[in-house]
């Protein structure tokens, strides 16, 4: 059984000069992991948090530790405006997300979305086609390893829902058949108060990859505040261990798919900015796999 945890970063404003602090790109995207996993995940992403927040230290209650949440903004915040122990502190709490992933198993997924200057954004139509395309990937990993999951999406509100879940539910109970058998519900909703690794899905989505796409497609766009370059260092540093947890995997006419998709709206660069200049696309460097037949796919990890 894999659960898979799902949160966004940036919103639906237009890219304008009016407006320097819109988001310049929206981000949907998580992780996956195995069950087994779970307690363990979340006692060290405890650990994390208490680490990095020293207050946490002499919690007299668990729930504070868990209710008190590190948001991806404000360390994304440390890092662009903060003093040097603050951009310190922003970096090795990013460093040390990754590890949990990389200890755990995990596997990154997420569609990045680049805005165009002046140009309207469909917010509801592009999250809903995210969560149909992040379900795509989610049921090729269950393929491979003969299992069973569940999305957790984080919860907006009951407008911003509803339609997120209808692509896939459509999908699962079409005429036509299952097309993803191993997702055994349409994605459920969590508070990341209540379900601790929506917290962390959160970090990885807006204090990572959030600016890591600003400085990789965006660096030109100066008046706005998200597209800086202190973000160079999180792109540098850490952009090759972004590839490495990526699952990506084949489709029937040998496409590759998955992993961390960008959509560059601007000027149509790949997705493999994402992960430093000058890097080789994922397909690449992975060990090729043989075709499966119809019934179908295999992962590369």
């Amino acid at each position: 059984m894999y659960l898979c945890y799902i949160d966004e970063a940036g919103n639906g404003q237009t890219l304008d000069p009016a407006k320097p602090d819109a988001p310049p790109v929206l981000i949907v995207g998580g992780f996956t992991v195995q069950d087994s996993h779970i307690k363990q995940l979340t006692w060290d992403f405890l650990n994390v948090k208490k680490r990095y927040r020293p207050q946490l230290r002499n919690a007299s209650r668990l729930s504070e530790v868990i209710y008190t949440e590190i948001k991806g903004s404000d360390v994304r915040k440390d890092i662009r405006v903060g003093n040097r122990d603050r951009r310190r502190a922003a970096i090795l709490l990013v460093d040390s997300v990754l590890g949990l992933l990389e200890r755990h198993g995990a596997r990154l997924l997420a569609r990045v979305w680049v805005k165009q200057e002046g140009r309207a954004f469909d917010e509801t139509g592009v999250y809903s086609t995210s969560v149909g395309s992040l379900n795509e990937t989610f049921q090729a990993q269950l393929l491979d390893g003969h299992a069973r999951g569940v999305m957790i999406l984080d919860s907006r509100t009951k407008s911003k829902n509803a339609p997120n879940v209808h692509c896939v539910t459509t999908r699962k109970y079409r005429a036509g058949g299952d097309i993803l058998k191993g997702v055994v519900e349409s994605p459920v909703f969590g508070h990341s108060d209540t379900h601790t690794l929506l917290q962390l899905s959160d970090l990885i989505v807006s204090s990572l990859l959030f600016p890591i796409a600003c400085h990789a497609y965006l660096s030109d766009v100066t008046w706005n505040v998200h597209c800086d370059d202190a973000y160079r260092p999180l792109r540098e540093r850490f952009g090759g261990r972004l590839m490495k947890l990526q699952f990506r995997y084949r489709d029937p006419v040998g496409k590759w798919r998955g992993g961390i998709v960008v959509s560059d709206r601007r000027t149509e660069q790949p997705s493999s900015l994402m992960f430093g200049p000058g890097k080789p696309v994922a397909s690449e460097i992975v060990i090729p796999v043989q075709q499966v037949d119809g019934e179908g796919l295999r992962s590369v990890l």
